[in-house]
């Protein structure tokens, strides 16, 4: 009996492309009440432009003023796309903005190409959640500070030294991320990652990444409460 419903029980089957866009454009709309407008505006504005282009080059050729107009439809569709995808990505940002690990959820998905990262934090501190992230690119080593820049600047030159004795050569940028006033808004962090001034090539890149993934591999944890500078060995029995 069992058997049978399991095997007769089918999986949930996922929304159809439509539906999920409509979702998308459900939540963008709660979150952000002038995203509608901009959409609006997108769809419009290309047939606005292939209708003026249209009647000025084909008055006299309906075919050709109908292929403008087909032209400029298409055109406003995928600006409409584009501009529901950019507000989606902004709300979906202010959603989890101010909670830990926002950051690492950013470079996970919506890192540029060229850059490599974690959407583990390389520091953390235990008692505020206050984390730095690493991330490598053609503009050198970009640390990331999540949280109150009061809180962590010391946290950051400290993994500057880090990166800084192994790869003295390299260019190490801070960024933050945080409530501070001339904190970076979580949505622009990878726009912002970009305008780093180029430094390192591609293989540089590649090498600089490595490098510093080696470097947490031969750092072990120590158990809380060990003090390793009073440790001894045990005595033989």
């Amino acid at each position: 009996m069992a058997r049978t419903q399991s095997s007769s029980a089918k999986p949930a089957k996922e929304p159809g492309r439509l539906k999920q866009m409509f979702q998308v454009f459900q939540m963008t709309r709660r979150y952000d009440s002038t995203a509608v407008w901009w959409m609006i505006l997108a769809f419009v504005a290309p047939i606005a432009v292939a209708l003026i282009v249209g009647f000025i080059l084909t008055r006299d050729n309906p075919f050709g003023l109908v292929l403008w107009i087909v032209a400029g439809v298409l055109g406003g569709v995928l600006l409409f796309l584009v501009v529901l995808g950019r507000k989606a990505e902004r709300a979906a940002y202010s959603q989890i903005e101010g909670q830990p690990g926002a950051v690492g959820a950013v470079l996970k998905s919506s890192l540029r190409r060229g850059w490599t990262a974690s959407e583990m934090p390389v520091a953390v501190s235990p008692k505020t959640q206050d984390a730095v992230y690493r991330a490598v690119g053609t503009g050198g080593v970009v640390l990331i500070g999540e949280g109150p820049k009061s809180r962590t600047l010391k946290m950051l030159e400290d993994e500057r030294r880090r990166v800084a004795r192994i790869l003295p050569n390299v260019a190490v940028n801070y960024l933050q991320v945080g409530p501070d006033a001339d904190s970076v808004p979580l949505h622009r962090l990878p726009a912002r990652m970009a305008r780093f001034k180029r430094s390192l090539t591609k293989a540089e890149v590649y090498a600089v990444s490595n490098r510093l993934s080696s470097l947490g591999k031969n750092q072990l944890p120590i158990p809380k409460g060990v003090d390793p500078l009073r440790a001894r060995a045990p005595r033989p029995r």
